[in-house]
């Protein structure tokens, strides 16, 4: 028996699911950073067994704990009535670290699906994202620790979080499209824009199309069948969510998103002020898909496809930033 099903078996004993329940067991491809895999049981049930990889495993820095943030997000999901994976078991245990939970119909959106479906779908998503952002947090920042604890405003948390990934790519000699101290200065111009946030909010920042399900019940028009891949939560500015829901586009352009949003209660005001967010976070989570392609160690055509498709988006939002930033 191969090592992946004694850890499966050894888990499920742990969740009192009973380990020899377990009938077929089948990795799960998309993931970066952790080990997934499907357990199926003998009565039908399927769960999504997570393990992390070793701890000398190259990684960013907010990189560790991440089960811990994606259980946050989980239980936090549950609370706001959104589809999502619910948590079965979380195990710290230096041997067997893992989050077992219930696995969610469907499969992750892809270019499959008409214009008639995916209007209604991307309204159906707006609402879904809308009710997790009603949920608020105890502090700014990642739950995980990962970073130091959660901070008290969202500019000097999001600051930390900014200085880890930009000492990220001085560490390991990352190729960005600006030198690592001009970008954090163009940050830094923007930084009084996020004192407009006072209250944390839930933040999933990972909502990119392979992380949302797509359920088709037969005879039924497609549904979401869950918001998945929760690991990169942090507390925050529920505006930076639009930026992996519209990854390498813009938000504003999503009509059917954004007016289910807004039918759900949520804001999504495109000022001054904002605008100068969305570009922090887009600058921050494309440094983040620069950067990690270093300790991934991505081959050569994923290399290559950053450097044409993200860099210039880098710069187009730090670009933004210095056209919209106070001078000062």
């Amino acid at each position: 028996m191969s090592d992946s099903w004694e850890r499966a078996r050894r888990v499920l004993g742990g969740a009192r699911l009973g380990p020899d329940r377990l009938a077929r067991l089948r990795p799960l491809s998309g993931g970066t950073y952790n080990t997934v895999e499907e357990l199926l049981l003998t009565d039908g049930s399927r769960y999504v067994l997570k393990v992390p990889p070793a701890p000398t495993a190259p990684a960013l820095r907010y990189e560790s704990r991440l089960l811990i943030a994606e259980a946050e997000f989980y239980r936090a999901a549950a609370e706001a009535d959104v589809r999502a994976p619910r948590v079965v078991a979380v195990g710290e245990d230096a041997s067997v670290p893992h989050l077992l939970m219930t696995a969610c119909p469907g499969e992750p959106w892809d270019g499959s699906l008409t214009d008639t479906e995916r209007g209604p779908l991307r309204a159906e998503l707006g609402r879904q994202v809308a009710r997790l952002h009603e949920v608020t947090g105890p502090g700014f920042g990642y739950p995980s620790g990962a970073l130091g604890p959660l901070a008290a405003d969202w500019r000097t948390a999001f600051t930390t979080i900014t200085d880890a990934i930009l000492a990220d790519a001085r560490h390991y000699g990352v190729r960005l499209p600006r030198p690592v101290d001009a970008v954090a200065r163009t940050l830094r111009s923007a930084h009084p824009a996020l004192d407009e946030v006072t209250v944390p909010r839930l933040v999933h920042f990972d909502l990119w199309p392979g992380n949302i399900l797509v359920d088709r019940p037969a005879g039924k028009a497609p549904r979401i069948g869950g918001l998945i891949d929760g690991e990169r939560m942090f507390w925050g500015d529920p505006l930076a969510d639009f930026v992996s829901l519209a990854l390498l586009g813009d938000i504003r352009t999503d009509t059917a998103f954004l007016a289910g949003y807004r039918e759900a209660g949520g804001r999504a005001e495109f000022d001054v002020p904002a605008r100068l967010r969305l570009a922090l976070y887009r600058a921050y989570l494309y440094l983040i898909m620069l950067t990690e392609t270093v300790p991934r160690a991505a081959d050569a055509d994923h290399r290559r496809w950053v450097q044409e498709a993200v860099a210039p988006e880098l710069v187009a939002a730090l670009e933004e930033i210095e056209e919209l930033a106070p001078e000062g």
